[in-house]
């Protein structure tokens, strides 16, 4: 019998039980379906882990912003990173903003399974039912079967088909009587519509715009590809968007009307972006390229659109390639203080398997670390530790 019970040895799972191991009277386990802990973990950010953001607030989330903001400020960033610093890893800054583990990801990991080397893990099987009685949760795996009087579900979501992900998380929820939303991809790629196939000629080229979406404005590289638009700015803004147009401003830093006045250079000489992006720019909203002095006002006119270009994505690129699932356990079930359900004690949910999700930039490890947290203290304080 254990005390803890924690499904899933992700970034949610692992920090709960890293948090659970300073209380040395709670017997805590692990299942995960994976081979290794931190599987997720230890591919993120080309290897290296985007840990965290310079700046984290509940405004980078898609959720209920006062629960994120409760989950939150009960752990901050500020406290992931006195925790990693104690614990000798120092991330490092880049672009200003987002932090990274120095070397790989395997230093995060490392600090994970060194704290939690008095737990008992695990590994390789796959969860088959979860059920309760008066005195604990029963949950059967592929290879046994285990009790606690605690049951943590950090399953996270379905966007790594390869690393074992699946929808077991809203389905335990749903048993227990929470309603959730299911999961869709999120952080990922935008499909076309015909009149933007003028893209797909761009494919590889990338420039640092701004998309608005959804009442947000977000400012990162927009890359275009074969299938689409992909890049930073693109996978946040997926996040956001439901249906009808989001707007890309591909001059961020100008003012159109100041870069063409009076000058009598080409228009595709002046826009401060790369030749073939302006090339089919203006081709695109039917301008000829010709010296800026020469233009009618109808194309003018037609310029403005490059600072407020509408598209309307018809479709994403799915979940092979989305970064996180959008979607999962519905927060209005939760006590933000806690994570723990309101529908039935002992029962928590963390993570990603929650329906918060945070923009592209280490927003999705810092909710996963921060809930986690806040569910092992709420554990802690009904053991007196």
């Amino acid at each position: 019998m254990y005390d803890v019970l924690i499904l899933g040895a992700g970034a949610s799972g692992l920090m709960c039980a890293a948090e659970l191991s300073t209380c040395k009277g709670i017997k805590v386990g692990v299942i995960d379906a994976n081979a290794n802990v931190g599987a997720k973990i230890k591919i993120s950010g080309g290897g290296k882990c985007n840990i965290t953001n310079t700046q984290v607030s509940e405004k980078n989330y898609l959720g209920d912003e006062s629960f994120v903001a409760s989950v939150l400020s009960r752990f901050t960033k500020e406290d992931l990173l006195g925790f990693l610093h104690a614990n000798g890893l120092k991330p490092v800054i880049r672009k200003n903003r987002y932090y990274f583990c120095q070397i790989s990801s395997d230093e995060i990991i490392s600090i994970f399974r060194r704290l939690t080397k008095n737990t008992k893990y695990h590994l390789g099987e796959t969860l088959l039912d979860v059920s309760q009685n008066i005195e604990c949760f029963t949950v059967k795996t592929s290879r046994a079967e285990y009790r606690a009087k605690n049951l943590v579900i950090a399953t996270g979501g379905v966007s790594y088909k390869t690393l074992n992900a699946t929808d077991i998380g809203i389905q335990i929820a749903k048993q227990f009587g929470h309603e959730v939303t299911e999961f869709t991809p999120a952080l990922v790629g935008l499909t076309l519509q015909k009149d933007q196939f003028w893209m797909k000629e761009l494919s590889g080229i990338s420039a640092e715009v701004e998309i608005e979406v959804e009442g947000k404005k977000l400012r990162e590289e927009m890359l275009f590809a074969h299938r689409g638009i992909s890049g930073p700015a693109i996978l946040s803004a997926s996040l956001y968007w439901k249906k009808g147009n989001m707007f890309i401003n591909f001059l961020p830093d100008h003012d159109i009307n100041i870069l063409i006045k009076n000058s009598k250079k080409n228009i595709s000489s002046v826009l401060n972006l790369s030749k073939r992006l302006s090339k089919a720019l203006l081709e695109a909203l039917h301008v000829e390229d010709k010296p800026c002095n020469k233009l009618t006002r109808e194309e003018l006119q037609n310029l403005q659109v490059i600072q407020k270009y509408p598209f309307a994505p018809a479709g994403n690129f799915g979940f092979t390639k989305a970064e996180v699932s959008r979607g999962g356990v519905k927060t209005e079930g939760l006590h933000g203080k806690s994570m723990m359900s309101k529908k039935v004690d002992g029962l928590y949910f963390i993570g990603e398997v929650t329906n918060v999700t945070g923009e592209l930039g280490g927003y999705n490890f810092q909710w996963a670390f921060s809930s986690g947290v806040v569910c092992a203290r709420e554990i802690k304080s009904r053991y007196n530790c």
